[in-house]
């Protein structure tokens, strides 16, 4: 693929978090393979989780092209930069055909990043996880990358006010073990993908050089206030129902 857009805007995010003062903290970028295809993992804090967790692939010298919601793809501004990146846009309505199409990028040597929680977390724990990207990795025949990404909820999530020029903030990626699929049990290997996240964000957690304990933005289990699971799994639903009510007035 050719990508004209991709690296120069790597370079001017780069520079933007030195402007901002933003430190990493990375660990398992080795685990993310120099050549071929992969399918990358991650969990999802952050309306922003994106812009980061493709800096886990630099030091491979590799460019992520993420599955993305087609609403981004649609609008006037960011849908050309979306596309001249090669990200690919996911069709709620047509989810099965979004995933062939990461499959295929991967079987032809690209690296593809998948939420596999489909939607934030606002407990900050990793959610109930889909088995799409478990299939991706075995229809394509590449290796599962699992990562997490922390610190992004910092900048923008769901629920709170957006501080996306606050200066100083950590931004932690680790990337974990690829996890050897084969499509037989896709319930069964994406619990072994769940398992690895909740052990890289227990890792980001505790390593995080702010303590999570107080900390909205941190789960209750740690101490933080954000929502239990079964508090935010609450809050999903009842977003989700007022947004098909808004839909159904609309028509």
């Amino acid at each position: 693929m050719r990508d004209l857009t991709y690296p120069p805007i790597i370079g001017t995010a780069k520079t933007l978090f030195k402007v901002l003062g933003m430190s990493f903290q990375t660990s398992g970028t080795e685990h993310i393979p120099r050549e071929g295809g992969a399918i990358l993992a991650s969990n999802h804090v952050s309306y922003v989780d994106f812009v980061f967790n493709g800096l886990a692939a630099q030091p491979a010298g590799r460019l992520v092209r993420f599955m993305a919601k087609k609403e981004a793809f649609d609008h006037k501004v960011s849908g050309p930069i979306m596309r001249s990146m090669h990200h690919i846009p996911v069709d709620r309505a047509q989810g099965e055909a979004s995933l062939h199409e990461a499959a295929e990028y991967a079987r032809r040597g690209e690296i593809v990043g998948i939420f596999p929680e489909a939607t934030i977390s606002r407990s900050m724990e990793v959610k109930e996880i889909k088995t799409g990207a478990v299939r991706a990795a075995a229809e394509a025949g590449v290796p599962l990358v699992p990562m997490v990404v922390w610190g992004t909820q910092l900048l923008k999530t769901k629920d709170h006010d957006a501080d996306l020029w606050g200066r100083g903030k950590t931004i932690a990626l680790h990337v974990g073990e690829p996890i050897p699929v084969t499509g037989e049990d896709p319930v069964a290997e994406t619990a072994l993908l769940h398992e690895s996240l909740t052990a890289l964000l227990d890792k980001a957690i505790r390593e995080y050089p702010v303590s999570p304990e107080g900390q909205w933005w941190a789960p209750a289990r740690y101490g933080g206030t954000a929502p239990t699971p079964d508090e935010a799994r609450q809050m999903d639903l009842d977003e989700k129902a007022a947004r098909e009510a808004k839909r159904a007035e609309r028509d």
